[in-house]
């Protein structure tokens, strides 16, 4: 069936319970009366509550009325937060240079509202040391309290140890920023376009090549598990 509400001549039913184009009741009457009033105003019949006894019907621009809930349905799904859960793999005796850099992605991970499952590798001899995993997970939750807490703590996994961190900032207040960020950058170009312009192009640059080192480090991203 038609999720379309019926309209104008599509409406059988001998009356209805109208409501007027400013929302005002006009009350019970019957069908071709409403047809009538819906051509004085230049507006479309409406049938808005179909299983009510009348039917209640709406005078409106059925037209404009789908055109707006059209663009309020785009917006709703422009703002919703979908939660993933990305990964960044660590071994036990990581180089203090390479601990920088991926915690760095974790920080921007979290910074953007998302989950980071926090993954040890032990490779031969080093699965007799869980200890030396457990460590480096704590050093790393420490690390990066001011920007989220540890959500699952450290568990072995078979020859890895794994650690879910979760953002103190929800996706939507993350989205939020950068939108507001993404405004200023627009405005600062209107202001200085020169100046914007090469701004522009070095911060493109650096994204393009920590995206690169992210997909080459860190790959896996899905939806978040119901349970982390």
């Amino acid at each position: 069936m038609s999720a379309e509400p019926r309209i104008n001549d599509r409406i059988r039913v001998p009356e209805v319970r109208l409501v007027g184009p400013s929302g005002e009741q006009v009350g019970i009457v019957p069908l071709a009366k409403a047809l009538e009033l819906a051509q004085e105003y230049d507006l479309d019949l409406v049938e808005v509550a179909a299983n009510a006894r009348p039917p209640v019907c709406k005078l409106m621009d059925y037209g404009k009325f789908k055109y707006e809930s059209a663009m309020k349905a785009r917006e709703a799904r422009k703002n919703q937060a979908h939660t993933v859960i990305k990964e960044m793999k660590l071994r036990p005796k990581i180089d203090p240079h390479d601990y920088d850099t991926k915690k760095g992605h974790v920080v921007r991970f979290l910074k953007q509202g998302d989950k980071v499952k926090i993954t040890i590798m032990f490779r031969g001899r080093e699965q007799s040391r869980p200890e030396l995993g457990y460590r480096l997970l704590q050093r790393l939750a420490e690390d990066v309290q001011d920007l989220g807490f540890v959500e699952s703590n450290p568990k072995q996994d078979g020859r890895n140890m794994i650690m879910v961190l979760g953002p103190h900032k929800k996706k939507t207040e993350a989205m939020a920023e950068a939108r507001q960020a993404q405004e200023a950058r627009k405005a600062e170009a209107k202001a200085h376009p020169g100046r914007s312009q090469n701004a522009a192009e070095t911060d493109e640059t650096e994204e393009t090549e920590e995206g690169a080192e992210v997909e080459a480090e860190a790959p896996a991203e899905t939806e978040a598990p119901a349970e982390a």
